[in-house]
């Protein structure tokens, strides 16, 4: 039996544990989560079927963090985004995000823009990071915006409403022990296959990440049939 992932998501999870766990900063989990992300989207950019990786970077309950921390998260969203710009385009990478980027810094969003435009050629990966993202929020927004154009509200147009076209996820990852979607992706995983690993981000690998994945093929995919 073998199972098609086309579209993985990963909620991930640990960073500030981790650091706790070593004496550090939590700051320091994060710093070491990212380069956690570039070895993760490189081993998809190069899986035979992987065409789609979701990461929950930022969610909407996020700002409920202390200040200094939020305040880190986006200079190293910044940061990571015009670092990782080579290692997009030498992957074939193509760049996107969901979520509402509105309450965001200038200086972040046009980092984020040009990031999607210097990569919206890329074909072999596309790399989705939801930020400011919450799946209820998304929901609503998507509710409202077919109120507004007084279209008729169905599962098809409703899901095309969504912030991502990218909907379908075959496998959900979550990282750090804790078994909860945390308010990801919720319409999208309605069929998904979950993963809990007790993994923190920051000691997760491409090894673990290939070691689910043979899991994943091995199971029994219904669909509501028998």
């Amino acid at each position: 039996m073998s199972n098609s992932i086309k579209h993985l998501a990963v909620i991930m999870d640990g960073n500030g544990r981790w650091a706790k766990s070593k004496g550090m900063a939590r700051v320091k989990g994060h710093e070491k989560g990212a380069e956690v992300v570039r070895e993760i989207t490189t081993f998809c950019s190069n899986h035979k079927e992987i065409e789609t990786l979701t990461l929950y970077a930022f969610s909407t309950e996020n700002w409920k963090r202390p200040k200094l921390e939020v305040d880190f998260l986006m200079k190293l969203l910044n940061r990571y985004l015009k670092k990782e710009l080579d290692t997009y385009n030498k992957n074939g990478v193509k760049f996107e995000t969901i979520g509402d980027l509105a309450p965001f810094s200038k200086q972040l969003k046009e980092t984020i823009t040009k990031t999607k435009e210097a990569t919206k050629d890329n074909s072999k990966l596309t790399q989705v990071l939801a930020l400011n993202y919450g799946a209820q929020d998304e929901i609503v927004r998507a509710v409202n915006s077919l109120i507004d154009k007084n279209r008729e509200i169905t599962i098809d147009t409703l899901s095309n409403a969504l912030d991502t076209p990218y909907k379908d996820i075959d496998l959900l990852i979550r990282t750090s022990g804790e078994i909860r979607l945390s308010n990801f992706l919720l319409w999208q995983v309605a069929y998904s296959e979950f993963y809990f690993t007790n993994t923190l981000w920051p000691d997760f690998n491409s090894s673990e990440l290939s070691a689910i994945l043979e899991n994943f093929n091995l199971r029994e995919r219904k669909y509501g049939s028998i």
